[in-house]
């Protein structure tokens, strides 16, 4: 029998981009840009993906990492206000099984010519399949994959 856990945790990721916020909030809401880097390691290959942007609107993503069970992303937006805020929920699930549940709010706050970005996430991670750590490292990575979308 699999050991049953529930870890809660609240992490804040922030990153400063040399884009105005109409540009950042575009990384998240244009479907095009969003795919250019919402996704895994390229050993991953691409993910099937679907997008909704809007209130009550859902996205989701499936990848497959070589000889492991799929990884399935979806989220539903609660709250959106272009070029300031997106508030969502999402779930992940490894395979068949609920791995996490997350509530999670993007701020876009200019500074000057620039952006800050600030991710705030409360999540429970159930059972072992995905850590806070691991999560918070993998939003660190993804802010990262922006960086060509917003500046280039």
């Amino acid at each position: 029998m699999t050991h049953r856990s529930a870890i809660h945790a609240t992490f804040v990721v922030e990153r400063v981009y040399a884009a105005s916020p109409a540009r950042v909030f575009a990384a998240f809401a244009d479907p095009e840009k969003k795919a250019q880097w919402f996704h895994g390691p390229e050993e991953w290959g691409p993910p099937e993906s679907g997008m909704d942007f809007r209130v009550g609107g859902e996205d989701y993503a499936v990848s497959r990492p070589p000889g492991e069970l799929p990884h399935h992303f979806r989220s539903r937006y609660h709250d959106i206000v272009p070029n300031e805020r997106i508030v969502y929920t999402y779930w992940m699930h490894h395979g068949e099984n609920l791995a996490s549940v997350s509530v999670a709010t993007l701020e876009m706050r200019p500074e000057g010519a620039k952006t800050r970005l600030v991710i705030t996430e409360v999540g429970v991670f159930l059972d072992g399949y995905y850590s806070p750590e691991g999560r918070e490292d993998g939003t660190r990575q993804l802010m990262e994959q922006i960086v060509p979308i917003v500046e280039g």
